[in-house]
């Protein structure tokens, strides 16, 4: 039973936010679901991105700030049930609180506008989970802008939203350009073009002794099943290898892509 004030389970707003989970009636309504104090609470610092946010009654009492910041917006409030948040949720034990939310990509042009230091492409990375890592670090390293190039992932799929923990919607991300089209463009926007690939000739620290990175650098990370493909590999100036020490066979995508986001960062805050 809906409690008083509540929104109920079969109501017009829970239904239309409930079919955001796939993605095409996100494509075609540019609207996503953020889930999470945190993100929500990011999403609403980017005013007019938040359209409704859905909020159990315990959620509100410990995140008052969060209704405080949908208030100062005009933003609209439900109070919904846990069973009701349970079935906008995408996770196990839900954080009490979700936001619908406008698409924040942008143009490939735009992104790389502001002529940034540093940039992540992702070419056909696959994972959500992965690709909301890379755009949580490549915030976390300062970077100006994340390319999710070729087959990469709907950066609005639910685990990639959470992953990202409210990066997403702290820097400029474009999806879905050809790969070779947003090399050139980051190739024109005066980057150079670094790909990270376990095969490659030049290893990290060579690379950072060479003054290989000391300028703006365009990382280039690859899928996580079969990494650049050769023809891939080729677009880049360099194709960098993160050594390994010990016996592990590889880092995955997610830690690699930290490293060498890391890598440039420190020597960009050195100079």
């Amino acid at each position: 039973m809906t409690a008083p004030g509540q929104v109920g389970a079969h109501s017009a707003p829970v239904k239309a936010a409930r079919r955001l989970s796939k993605r095409s009636f996100r494509s075609r309504e540019r609207l996503f679901l953020a889930e999470g104090p945190q993100a929500v609470r990011e999403a609403l610092a980017l005013p007019g991105t938040v359209l409704e946010v859905f909020a159990t009654q315990d959620s509100a009492h410990r995140h008052p700030e969060l209704g405080q910041a949908a208030r100062d917006q005009d933003t609209t409030w439900h109070q919904v049930g846990t069973d009701v948040l349970a079935s906008l949720a995408q996770t196990v034990t839900p954080q009490g609180v979700v936001a619908v939310c406008r698409f924040v990509d942008v143009p490939l042009d735009r992104a790389l506008a502001g002529s940034p230091n540093l940039v992540a492409l992702c070419a056909h990375v696959r994972d959500p989970g992965n690709a909301g890592t890379v755009i949580r670090c490549a915030d976390a390293a300062g970077a100006g802008a994340v390319l999710l190039a070729g087959s990469s992932v709907d950066p609005y799929n639910g685990k990639c939203v959470r992953a990202s923990a409210g990066s997403l919607f702290h820097l400029p991300v474009t999806t879905g350009p050809p790969v070779e089209e947003a090399v050139a463009a980051a190739r024109a926007a005066g980057l150079a073009v670094v790909a990270a690939d376990g095969s490659g000739a030049t290893d990290l620290h060579e690379a950072e002794s060479r003054g290989l990175l000391s300028g703006p650098t365009a990382w280039m990370f690859g899928n996580e099943a079969w990494g650049l493909p050769a023809e891939v590999a080729a677009l880049a100036d360099v194709v960098v290898r993160v050594p390994i020490y010990g016996r592990a066979e590889s880092l995955n995508l997610a830690t690699a892509a930290a490293v060498c986001l890391y890598a440039s960062a420190r020597i960009q805050a050195a100079r």
